[in-house]
């Protein structure tokens, strides 16, 4: 979301991220590009499995979109923890059928109508990975805002049709 991060608004050439996965050893891998890779442990002993490490992203995809959509009123967040369930079907493939986030934001000044506007945008506008799941996911986010708690809403995510 940020203007750095942004494309051109006039270019139609696709952005391309490249990753590597290194095998460390039973079901253990390093990710990313050179020189900033991370732990991913399908066992989850030595770092997050290969679904929290998707619920991680969501997250920290999301959470970037709200700052900055925030800051932009000049009301700039002062902590945010974003708490992500997954329910994943019992059977194999065990894919992730609904997911709830838990926004806990504080800030001076920021009104609930503005964080939840900035969730809403970061589902159906900006965050990519949350673009790239199946569209049948359903997605809920509930906002607790300077420590006052609010239901969760049902968030449409974007999808190419909506565009």
């Amino acid at each position: 979301m940020s203007s750095s991060a942004q494309p051109n608004a006039a270019s139609t050439a696709p952005v391309i991220t490249r990753t590597e996965v290194t095998w460390r050893g039973e079901r253990s891998f390093d990710a990313g590009p050179a020189g900033r890779t991370h732990r991913i442990d399908a066992n989850a002993k030595e770092g997050p499995g290969p679904v929290e490490t998707l619920l991680n992203a969501l997250a920290t995809c999301s959470s970037t979109d709200v700052i900055d959509i925030i800051a932009k009123r000049n009301t700039p967040v002062e902590r945010l923890v974003v708490r992500v369930v997954a329910e994943r079907r019992p059977q194999y493939p065990r894919r992730v059928q609904h997911l709830s986030f838990d926004y806990q934001i504080d800030g001076a000044g920021i009104e609930r109508t503005h964080a939840e506007r900035a969730i809403r945008l970061s589902f159906e506008r900006y965050c990519a990975v949350a673009a790239s799941l199946a569209p049948d996911i359903v997605t809920e986010a509930k906002l607790t805002l300077n420590g006052e708690s609010f239901p969760a809403v049902v968030q449409k995510v974007w999808t190419p049709a909506s565009d």
